[in-house]
């Protein structure tokens, strides 16, 4: 006997990434050297005092037991000065910060803490695809907004509907935003909390890219006065200090926004383990010529990048920041999925089609920048050899 699933479970797929690695691994076992190009997973590691901290807490005795939901002081006072340090924006450490297991589980909690079944939520097309399913997994209905090159993949609001406007409840933006690298800007948050306020929406704004290969201050939207009002920021350890696989992210805002929040996160979850929060404070204390020396590793990927983009035909802009490279691809392909295709079972390289994240995405490719120089290099050299 096969019990049911849940209903709301037909219309959440298992996530793209999760399917096609499984894919890689069985061409791998076959004999296939594939090379994966497709994930953004840091495969630099973090800083020494990060992992130096980790370690002497883990051997103190007191370390192993259940922690605070919201976190020890010390890691949510380290996050509020790494707020004021690098964007100029201020978060009082007691009520407006929280620590999460990774910000993609903050997607989920503030879905389920904000969406009663039948709200709309507007989604980026293209955009993150867990806005998507943690809105659906909630009982919300996704309304797509479309970004697109032309606007330089920012929100063009007079082309989302008066009705969908007044009917939204969240709106998710994410800048610097993946998959495009688009950096966004003061002016582009300015617009949205203007909108924001005018239908009564809350916005959260995915922000975990801003310190990578990003010239210039980095931007929150908490610099936009009143944005506290009607804002949520994510923000994550795990691309700007190399600490995917730690799970260390944070949920930054008004007070009544995160006990709202932390209503569903303290019945989720029992705290983080505290050594990995003492050596998330050691990491938020990372100095600039540590994060300029990442960018530097990053940049020459990005010359790679772009030799791969260019010996596939496809054309990009050299203004994006973040760990990827969104590239636009020939017009003589249907779809990136085509194109996705043919590169991986004839030259045994994965580069993520744009499709995964929206309709927009379609005529799109994607390459991660989380791979050693020698990867890259043989990815292109297999590139060229192909007939295309």
């Amino acid at each position: 006997m096969i019990i049911e699933a849940a209903h709301k479970l037909s219309f959440v797929n298992e996530y793209y990434f999760s399917r096609k690695l499984k894919e890689i691994r069985e061409l791998i076992l076959q004999g296939k050297p594939v090379l994966n190009l497709g994930i953004g997973n840091p495969d630099m590691t973090p800083s020494s005092e990060t992992i130096e901290a980790l370690v002497a807490a883990a051997q103190r005795h007191d370390s192993h037991g259940y922690q605070s939901y919201i976190g020890i002081p010390a890691l949510r006072q380290a996050m509020s000065q790494w707020y004021i340090e690098t964007y100029d924006a201020l978060l009082d450490p007691e009520t407006e910060v929280l620590p999460l297991l990774g910000s993609k589980e903050g997607i989920t909690h503030i879905s389920q803490a904000f969406i009663n079944p039948g709200d709309k939520v507007l989604i980026p097309n293209p955009g993150y695809p867990t806005y998507e399913s943690a809105t659906r997994l909630a009982g919300g209905i996704p309304i797509y907004y479309n970004l697109s090159e032309t606007n330089l993949w920012e929100p063009d609001f007079a082309q989302i509907s008066e009705q969908d406007l007044k009917d939204a409840k969240l709106l998710w933006i994410n800048y610097p935003n993946m998959p495009t690298g688009s950096k966004g800007d003061m002016a582009m948050f300015e617009k949205v909390i203007e909108i924001a306020n005018k239908y009564s929406i809350l916005v959260v704004n995915d922000n975990p890219y801003s310190l990578v290969l990003n010239e210039g201050k980095p931007v929150s939207i908490f610099q936009v006065e009143g944005s506290k009002e009607v804002c949520l920021e994510l923000n994550s350890l795990s691309k700007s200090h190399n600490m995917a696989g730690w799970r260390i992210g944070m949920l930054c805002g008004a007070k009544d926004y995160i006990s709202t929040v932390l209503k569903v996160k303290s019945n989720v979850d029992s705290g983080m383990f505290l050594p990995m929060q003492e050596a998330a404070v050691s990491a938020l204390r990372n100095t600039s010529t540590w994060h300029q020396e990442r960018n530097k590793v990053y940049e020459q990927r990005r010359e790679l990048a772009y030799a791969i983009m260019d010996a596939l035909q496809c054309r990009y802009d050299k203004h994006q920041v973040g760990m990827f490279l969104w590239a636009k691809i020939p017009d003589s392909y249907k779809d990136s999925g085509e194109l996705a295709d043919i590169i991986l079972y004839d030259a045994d390289v994965f580069i993520t089609p744009g499709f995964i994240f929206g309709s927009n995405g379609a005529r799109y490719l994607r390459i991660s920048l989380c791979s050693p120089e020698s990867m890259l290099q043989e990815a292109l050299q297999r590139i060229k050899r192909l007939e295309l």
